[in-house]
């Protein structure tokens, strides 16, 4: 898995403009909760499908780039959460033990 760190509010803007021409994905990972790590944990192991970059926000140090998804995507804040951007807009969310890299597939393929 090689993952985009997100850190710094610009890069959303970026991420909007690139799902134009390909998904991407969020993964909001808070590092002291066990139930992110596995999350984590679980979509390393799964196989990433071509054609999606994967960003990774510790929300631990950038709480202020996670409060500014939940504006910018009109979602509800989780944690652990995936969100999948395609023409830019969220066109999937999803949280804790439903994290899934066969969904986020399957999404990104709808």
């Amino acid at each position: 898995m090689n993952w985009i760190e997100l850190n710094d509010e610009a890069q959303l803007s970026d991420i909007k403009n690139l799902s134009n021409t390909k998904p991407q994905l969020i993964f909001k990972h808070s590092t002291r909760c066990s139930i992110s790590s596995m999350a984590k944990s679980r979509l390393e192991r799964g196989s990433a499908p071509a054609g999606i970059d994967f960003y990774y926000l510790d929300l631990i140090k950038h709480r202020n780039i996670s409060q500014k998804i939940v504006d910018v995507f009109d979602v509800s804040h989780e944690s652990p959460q995936v969100l999948l951007i395609k023409n830019s807009e969220c066109i999937y969310d999803e949280s804790h033990s439903g994290i899934s890299m066969d969904e986020i597939a399957e999404q990104a393929a709808a």
